[in-house]
């Protein structure tokens, strides 16, 4: 086996957190920055909505062809072009003139970030092995949750303070500083001979992801039975039924289906199905009701959910290296219930909404279970792939997750009702804090943990 340097894994993983961390940050200061948007550039709650998800369709649409582009042609070099793409779609979003320019170059930023996220954490899983590995997860995971606390504090000074463009422009310096680790990377180990990219299975996954999301996205606006939403919805769920068939036949397929035969992989996905629906449909329900009903500011209603980062920053390096001494089954298990039980405890919320009282303990409570959840399941589904095709299996967890919190808030309104009050807060809650409780039943009967723990070792 050849000899890894010594400074090699330290490099992998800061190369992994900053490209990550970028995606992540994104993700954050754009809704602090979306009402000073419109302000400049017209548009109403229409443009403030496809800044949105013009990011959020190309996104999801190509994640899985990047994770199929990044065991192809190599992890550094996939990576390379993601970081290249994000920063110059960053500057064309900070001196967008219009808002349709804006939008469009949401898009591309989208395009560019699918690559970011899989080809990083492929990193992680062909550099690192056995209990190094959860280590170094646990690491990722937590500080990539620092773009959770930096992007509000971020977006919001740099709006009040200078221009909403600078929220776009901001992101040039940490890729430029990921660019510069990258460059010292080792090379990408050569592909195996023969090896090419799935097109008919590329466009057939692009369109059978990007038309539903759109669907979902959407449908508030026009309607399930309008022909704008029917339409691509049909056309997407041919198109994936049809991605299914093909990758069950091709010789060479972008996501073998081989990967859903391996236990742990496909229940750790159900799991992240149901773990990510109840943390984007809680999320998402809080901050609303903090502000429609609380009379929180944007800002501080963005805040309340910090003790969730803390606990994340503090913790998530423990629990990885638990992880990897005693398995991801009971972390996977008791992770998400606690953090069900956290929302439980929200319906203690009354029409004041206190925060100290009423919503700061389900806070915390739910930021401990999550933190004890998210390392161990990312662990869990990509340990159990070899690493020549960890960029593939991290695309499709990543795809599932996004698609999940999609699904999840387009079914808010029927949860909640015509109108967020304390009662509509409430069967949000319960809602959530069920989805979580599954994860964790689901996790506990499904997941098993390696044989053994090796000790942690390197491999290249």
């Amino acid at each position: 086996m050849t000899r890894i340097p010594a400074s090699t894994p330290r490099l992998v993983l800061a190369v992994a957190v900053l490209a990550s961390f970028i995606a992540f940050l994104d993700g954050t200061v754009i809704n602090v920055a979306l009402p000073a948007i419109t302000r400049e550039l017209g548009g109403g709650i229409a443009t403030q909505q496809w800044v949105v998800d013009s990011y959020l369709i190309t996104l999801g649409g190509v994640i899985l062809l990047a994770g199929s582009l990044s065991d192809a042609f190599g992890r550094k070099r996939v990576l390379f072009w993601g970081l290249a793409g994000f920063a110059a779609a960053s500057v064309l979003c900070a001196l967008a003139p219009t808002a349709a320019f804006l939008i469009g170059a949401r898009g591309l930023q989208g395009l560019a970030g699918a690559l970011l996220v899989p080809s990083s954490l492929a990193l992680i899983f062909s550099t690192f092995s056995g209990a190094g590995q959860a280590r170094a997860i646990g690491a990722w995971t937590a500080w990539t949750s620092t773009a959770f606390i930096a992007g509000p504090l971020i977006g919001g000074l740099l709006v009040d303070l200078a221009s909403w463009r600078l929220v776009f422009a901001i992101n040039i310096v940490p890729i430029a500083v990921t660019l510069f680790l990258l460059v010292h990377l080792p090379p990408d180990r050569a592909a195996d001979a023969g090896t090419r990219v799935d097109i008919v299975g590329a466009v057939l996954g692009v369109l059978g992801l990007a038309l539903p999301v759109f669907a979902l996205i959407e449908h508030v606006n026009f309607g399930w039975g309008s022909p704008v939403i029917l339409v691509p919805l049909v056309v997407g769920l041919v198109s994936f039924a049809a991605f299914i068939g093909h990758e069950g036949r091709t010789r060479q397929p972008m996501m073998p289906l081989s990967l859903f035969r391996v236990r742990n992989f496909w229940v750790g996905n159900v799991a992240t199905t149901l773990v990510y629906a109840a943390l984007s449909l809680g999320s998402f329900i809080l901050v609303v009701f903090l502000q429609q009903v609380g009379g929180y500011s944007a800002t501080m209603a963005g805040l309340a959910l910090l003790p969730v980062s803390l606990v994340s920053i503090s913790l998530s390096g423990v629990v990885g290296r638990l992880a990897g001494r005693f398995g991801p089954r009971l972390f996977m298990c008791f992770g998400p219930i606690i953090a069900g039980i956290g929302y439980f405890t929200m319906l203690r919320v009354s029409p004041s909404v206190t925060y100290v009282n009423q919503v700061l303990p389900g806070v915390v409570i739910f930021g401990l279970g999550l933190t004890i959840t998210v390392a161990p399941l990312t662990s869990a589904i990509l340990g159990a792939i070899e690493p020549r095709r960890a960029g593939i299996a991290s695309a499709v967890n990543n795809a599932v997750s996004r698609v999940a919190g999609l699904g999840a808030i387009a079914t808010a309104s029927i949860i909640v009702g015509p109108l967020l009050d304390v009662d509509g807060f409430h069967r949000a809650a319960i809602a959530t804090g069920i989805l979580l409780v599954g994860g964790g039943i689901v996790s506990g009967l499904g997941i098993r943990n390696p044989m053994s723990v090796p000790v942690a070792k390197l491999q290249q």
